[in-house]
């Protein structure tokens, strides 16, 4: 993984590095997703008798096969030309679900084509922000549905747009000429071929969520949730699921390492609906960890972007490629065949003195 984030650090230009890799004011909610995961270790249980690992995974009715997704994360072209046509297909090939982008620089229909040139039944789920236009939200999940989505996923976490000092200081502010966000495009209350601004208000609430789950079939998936609170009236309204989430860092500087919240949104789901995290995942030791605290599945950003620059559809490839191989080594160094097999109390924080009792 590293040698992919070198390699792609060298070839973006250093402003579109930045975005990409920037997070929210002084960045210590982004440092902190990946230094977490780094203060806890994983305590393996012996003669088993596991067998083989499996990373299978049953999401939303979907047989995946890795618990590896690929998060949503905008502007795909600006690290390739291929951009998420590229990630798409890559996605598909992993047997795996990629969350499109609503921000994205290639319309979703042209995104789950690609998946589906690749494998029929891919996963594609679409990236949601509720806009304060109630007909331009209904516009959106109506592409969304025509496209073949399988999910919509809301982004809750942006009452308002994160403060990003390294895009104020490159005036980093509009997409370079030639570059759109596509799914933005021919929305109600723009010009013919014209785009929109994506907005944020404070004002939404669960009330527009219903309103939302009243236009669609489509399972909806609550993204963003840090508070217990939050993520059991989530399943008490009939979410599909929730992903625990800081928005990679980029919003509320302050907020917890997901790693860190996991375990009280688990419990405060009790089982009801699937609980996935996103956010400092880099290798399957952290895959694995986030399993045992009760995850269902993890979504990887940045390092799906790393390949992607640095050798396009094929480093996406060997991204999700790396993560599943390094995840069925690690279940099995844990004695476990899958995820069903692990235990919050195979997740320990390093330093400690003592190992919990038989």
């Amino acid at each position: 993984m590293r040698e992919l984030r070198d390699k792609a650090r060298s070839l973006l230009d250093p402003v579109i590095r930045d975005f990409y890799e920037g997070g929210a004011d002084s960045e210590t909610a982004l440092a902190e997703n990946e230094r977490a995961f780094a203060r806890l270790a994983l305590l393996p249980r012996i003669l088993a008798g596991a067998g083989q690992a499996s990373t299978a995974v049953r999401l939303l009715g979907a047989d995946l096969d890795t618990p590896v997704l690929v998060a949503p994360t905008a502007f795909h072209r600006l690290a390739h030309p291929d951009g998420e046509v590229a990630t798409a297909r890559a996605a598909a090939a992993a047997g795996t679900v990629l969350i499109a982008s609503m921000a994205a620089t290639t319309a979703v229909a042209e995104v789950t084509a690609a998946a589906r040139d690749v494998r029929p039944d891919a996963q594609v789920w679409f990236q949601l922000y509720l806009q304060p236009e109630p007909e331009v939200t209904a516009e959106l999940v109506r592409r969304a549905e025509a496209a073949g989505c399988t999910a919509l996923v809301v982004t809750a976490d942006s009452p308002v747009f994160g403060r990003h000092g390294r895009d104020e200081r490159n005036g980093f502010h509009d997409l370079p000429p030639g570059y759109a966000a596509e799914n933005m495009r021919d929305l109600p209350g723009t010009p013919p071929g014209g785009t929109r601004p994506i907005a944020m208000s404070p004002a939404l609430s669960w009330a527009d969520l219903r309103r939302l789950r009243e236009l669609t079939r489509l399972p909806v998936v609550l993204k963003g949730v840090l508070h217990p609170a939050d993520a059991a009236r989530a399943a008490d309204e009939g979410l599909a699921a929730v992903v625990v989430s800081n928005h990679g860092g980029r919003q509320l500087d302050a907020a917890p390492a997901t790693v860190e919240a996991l375990p009280a949104v688990v419990a405060a789901i009790a089982g009801r609906i699937p609980v996935l995290l996103d956010g400092g995942v880099r290798t399957g030791s952290d895959v694995v960890t986030a399993l045992a605290l009760g995850a269902t599945a993890v979504a990887v950003g940045r390092p799906v972007l790393w390949g992607l620059a640095a050798e396009g559809e094929d480093g996406v490839a060997r991204v999700l490629r790396t993560l599943r191989e390094q995840t069925a080594h690690v279940l099995t160094l844990c004695g476990a065949r899958d995820r069903a097999d692990l235990a919050p109390d195979q997740v320990v924080a390093r330093g400690i003195r003592e190992v919990p009792a038989c």
